[in-house]
């Protein structure tokens, strides 16, 4: 992947039955058709979860979350040997074993603890080094903080010989940051980009969006549309969303304007 030419689009496969949005899979041969799929929508990457995140979810155990989702990446891969296939997960026996199955890159939503970085490093992998924190307060400006945080994990990984390039960091908007807080790290988003590293913004669906626009998890398409256009017009590499077919149109037009991308028929 070329960063800075144009904005890449990850596609959500949520392999749980309790996703905030409504859109989990607990049945993997569906799970397998849903990211072929959104592959055939044209996301650049397929993101694999056999855990939800959502606020209040219900842990389960390692040995649950990987049989949820390892055959899941087993048979994409299988069907789709060229696509870039990403695990999220905090848990170094499923990265491994996510890994084993086929996918490339390991996504966290738990910053980059060492465990799991030190598997990364070992296997060359990409890492997405995503921020978040137990309870939504801060001592300072939360922009400030998570920008701290983002560069010195980032860092950390580049001094583990993680190449730079392959070092990703994503806000995290919706863990850990009241609605303020996930307004104020957006209009921040150009902070974001100028760390250096390639950059992934997730706001798909999320409640901040249905509690701007008043709509369900389903409903919230035109709301992140607004955020997506946003990310490309700041320089996000990468954008995290449910609704792949939807946000390429957005993608396309911003990274037209924005970057001067132009699709290959275009002469």
């Amino acid at each position: 992947m070329r960063w800075g030419e144009r904005t890449y689009v990850m596609g959500i496969v949520n392999v749980t039955p309790d996703s905030f949005s409504g859109d989990g899979i607990a049945d993997t041969s569906e799970a397998v058709r849903f990211a072929v799929a959104q592959h055939e929508r044209s996301a650049d990457i397929l993101d694999f979860g056999g855990q939800s995140t959502r606020p209040g979810h219900h842990p389960v155990t390692p040995g649950e979350e990987a049989a949820r989702v390892v055959p899941v990446i087993e048979r994409v891969r299988s069907a789709l040997p060229h696509a870039v296939l990403s695990i999220d997960t905090y848990e170094p026996s499923v990265l491994g074993a996510a890994r084993a199955a086929g996918a490339d890159i390991l996504n966290c939503v738990m910053g980059l603890p060492q465990p799991l970085l030190e598997i990364a490093a070992q296997e060359r992998m990409p890492v997405v080094i995503m921020h978040n924190k137990a309870e939504a307060t801060y001592s300072g400006n939360v922009v400030d903080e998570v920008l701290h945080f983002l560069d010195e994990a980032a860092q950390r990984a580049v001094r583990f010989e993680v190449p730079a390039e392959h070092v990703l960091i994503d806000p995290g908007i919706g863990f850990g940051k009241t609605a303020e807080h996930n307004i104020a790290v957006l209009h921040a988003l150009p902070r974001f980009s100028a760390l250096g590293f390639p950059t992934v913004l997730g706001t798909s669906r999320k409640s901040t969006i249905g509690k701007l626009t008043g709509r369900d998890p389903r409903e919230r398409i035109f709301g992140t549309a607004a955020t997506t256009a946003l990310a490309v017009a700041a320089g996000i590499d990468v954008v995290r969303v449910h609704d792949v077919a939807e946000t390429r149109d957005v993608v396309s037009v911003s990274d037209a304007i924005v970057r001067g991308w132009r699709p290959p028929a275009w002469a």
